[in-house]
């Protein structure tokens, strides 16, 4: 019988609160070398330097990082087709590249290696729990559930809302989309660790009628969570202007239709204004930052700090096929990049609080998920502090805590994960 106690021996980094804007000293880091970390029952339930003793099976990662999984906030799952693909902003990259892979996923076969592969394909990343679009077809939404419930993993979808603007084989309709997210709520939210996210494509891919269907559902259920995307590229922007005379903004298509609330995730948000920022503070909404993506779509540059500073919930997603890894050391690197370019500079402290405790906080699930403390499941990983004789020359000169995880923060990837660890079972393994 396998037993469901395990200690874990490493250098424990996560945090108790959420760090200050440049501060490389905070105490709200929690940094505890040379631990043992105590799960039992899928749970953490302790930490301590001591040996645990014999009673507890034990995994020695001395020298090693022990962190929460990382949990991101935006990413496609069809889209692992089309990364890395040439020469196009992102409505062009949508019709010529996206647009095709997507509409592959009608068979049901292709939903399913999809989503195994894709979900294995996060834990090797790092990442435990995931907000993921599939495709506007039901089947790819009940794939990522299935998949995800036997690999017990945290995971928040729901079928495309997608009925204009957008090619043969998918285009829905507003009542037979009605029905399918009515089905897949009933047999898939709160089921295990799956939550239903009602999963609007973009402003310009639904009509008004299917909008208003969209907030209807959020309505009349608070504990549904909801994602979308907005203001990520100006001729997007524009476009939604146009379609959308009467809003006084982008976000205000989504607004009035009742689609922003606690539980909503909306993708990039780089050209909002300050109104735009009240109003996800008063609705609670977050924004899912995703820099790989704004980069290498040319969509343009995040004001984080801005953002941070007007209380709007934020985290950091990988946003593939637009990003161009799943590893969020790789994202968050591009991250402070973008930062460098507005003159301010992302500590380490401020994006890994948000691509583990910030986003649980930011999705309401910070009792469950994001940090190392007593009661929360044991989704965590064991990394490297370095692989390869660059990093590792780097990492043995480095002095103060700070500087040894932003060195690690930007130059580790999935290539320094030994182990991740979904409720306490291993998912991954280097081989």
């Amino acid at each position: 019988m396998t037993s469901t106690r395990l200690a874990l021996r490493g250098d424990l980094l996560d945090f108790c609160a959420a760090p200050a804007w440049a501060q490389t000293e905070d105490a709200a880091v929690r940094f505890r070398p040379d631990h043992w970390l105590l799960v039992e029952g899928g749970r953490i339930v302790g930490a301590q330097r001591e040996d645990p003793g014999p009673d507890w099976p034990r995994e020695d990662h001395r020298g090693r990082l022990v962190m929460p999984g990382f949990i991101d906030t935006h990413v496609h799952c069809p889209q692992l087709d089309v990364i890395a693909s040439y020469g196009t902003e992102l409505l062009d990259w949508l019709n010529t590249y996206t647009f095709p892979a997507e509409r592959r996923y009608a068979d049901p076969a292709v939903a399913d290696l999809g989503a195994q592969r894709f979900l294995d394909a996060l834990l090797a990343h790092g990442t435990t729990a995931a907000v993921v679009f599939p495709t506007v077809h039901k089947v790819s939404a009940e794939a990522l559930f299935d998949a995800a419930a036997a690999r017990g993993m945290r995971l928040i979808t729901g079928k495309v809302l997608m009925d204009r603007h957008a090619p043969d084989g998918l285009r829905d309709d507003v009542e037979q989309a009605r029905r399918d997210c009515e089905d897949l709520i009933a047999r898939h939210h709160g089921r295990e660790r799956l939550a239903y996210a009602v999963t609007v494509r973009f402003a310009p891919t639904s009509t008004p009628e299917q909008l208003a269907m969209a907030g209807a559902l959020c309505r009349a259920d608070a504990s549904l969570f909801m994602q979308t995307h907005v203001a990520e590229n100006r001729g997007e922007c524009a476009w939604v202007a146009r379609l959308f005379p009467d809003a006084r903004s982008y976000l205000d298509v989504y607004d009035r239709v009742g689609l922003l609330h606690p539980r909503a995730v909306l993708a990039h948000g780089i050209w909002l204004d300050d109104e735009d920022r009240r109003v996800l503070r008063e609705r609670g909404a977050q924004i899912a930052h995703c820099p790989s993506s704004n980069l290498f779509l040319g969509s343009g540059l995040f004001d984080w700090k801005g953002t941070d500073e007007a209380g709007v919930g934020l985290s950091v997603a990988s946003d593939v096929g637009g990003g161009t890894s799943l590893s969020l050391q790789r994202t968050l690197a591009d991250g402070y990049k973008v930062q460098a370019l507005a003159g301010q500079r992302l500590t380490a402290w401020a994006g890994l609080h948000a691509a583990t405790r910030g986003a649980a906080l930011a999705l309401g699930l910070d009792r469950e998920l994001g940090h190392l403390s007593p009661g929360t499941l044991a989704d965590l990983c064991v990394w490297d502090w370095a692989c390869g004789p660059v990093a590792q020359a780097r990492h043995e000169v480095a002095r103060e805590l700070h500087e040894k995880v932003f060195a690690w923060m930007t130059l580790a990837d999935e290539r320094n994960l030994a182990a991740c660890f979904v409720a306490g079972q291993a998912r991954y393994r280097r081989p």
